[in-house]
């Protein structure tokens, strides 16, 4: 699954958990009964494109780490 500004918060939460992290350091309540990132971030007065590059950093830096832990 394609996460973006418009998947609900446990989705990403189910399909990413690496970014429980980030949703906790914002204060962004993961059980907001399916609400998009988009509208928990603007409701909590951050910006989603922001909050969603802080996201794909994280999603990318845990692939990175897959691919080179096999790496002697």
């Amino acid at each position: 699954m394609n996460c973006d500004l418009d998947t609900p918060l446990p989705d990403w939460i189910i399909e990413h958990p690496e970014t429980t992290s980030v949703f906790s350091q914002l204060g962004l309540d993961i059980s907001c009964g399916g609400k998009s990132l988009q509208y928990v971030c603007r409701h909590q007065g951050l910006n989603p494109t922001d909050v969603l590059k802080q996201l794909q950093t994280i999603l990318a830096d845990c692939k990175d780490d897959d691919r080179g832990g096999g790496e002697a």
